[in-house]
């Protein structure tokens, strides 16, 4: 059986902020590099044989603090995991959008990903990953809105529709080419 550990990175100043990331490679915020530290911290006794990242810088970070609690397991990068690209969003408030564009924004071309395309490389990555790693527990650190689109596909049971919180795990695991979701969205480790 194949385990997932599926991170959301610590949170970010445009976290804070209400605005969209997307691409845009902002870091952690040091509250953020504190979230990063406590999950270590939680799962360092836990078995995790591979840790992916996102190469964003948000996602990498999270990783590399990571990496560093579990003893210096290799952070292998994947294009695959950065965040949804947001277009011409990015970097704008909800307030800023609504101004900007009006209240159907959501439904004007403004050079976002769309969520087949976010999905389709979600699972190629996954794909490979299971395939070149079978029975494997496999850290994968990436996005807010990356991650709910990949979980909604592999796991479409509608009961898991909580947004995910910075340095959430949610535990996927493989059986027979299906798979199913333990734990989610859990930040049991800020309640410190």
């Amino acid at each position: 059986m194949t385990t997932l550990g599926m991170i959301r990175h610590g949170i970010t100043e445009w976290n804070m902020e209400g605005r969209a990331q997307g691409s845009s490679d902002i870091p952690l915020h040091e509250q953020g590099i504190l979230e990063a530290k406590r999950l270590a911290q939680r799962i360092r006794e836990e078995r995790w044989d591979l840790l992916y990242s996102s190469p964003l810088k948000r996602a990498k970070q999270t990783a590399d603090i990571i990496s560093a609690e579990l003893g210096g397991i290799e952070v292998a990068i994947d294009e695959r995991l950065r965040e949804t690209g947001g277009g011409q969003i990015e970097g704008t408030t909800e307030a800023e959008r609504l101004e900007k564009w009006g209240s159907g924004w959501r439904e004007l071309d403004l050079d976002r990903e769309t969520s087949r395309q976010v999905i389709e490389r979600g699972l190629h990555f996954i794909e490979d990953v299971v395939q070149k790693h079978p029975d494997k527990q496999i850290l994968v650190v990436s996005h807010g809105s990356f991650l709910r689109h990949v979980l909604q596909e592999l796991v479409p049971s509608g009961e898991k529709q909580e947004a995910l919180k910075n340095t959430s795990i949610t535990h996927l695991t493989a059986d027979k080419e299906k798979w199913s979701c333990g734990l989610y969205n859990c930040t049991k480790h800020l309640e410190i």
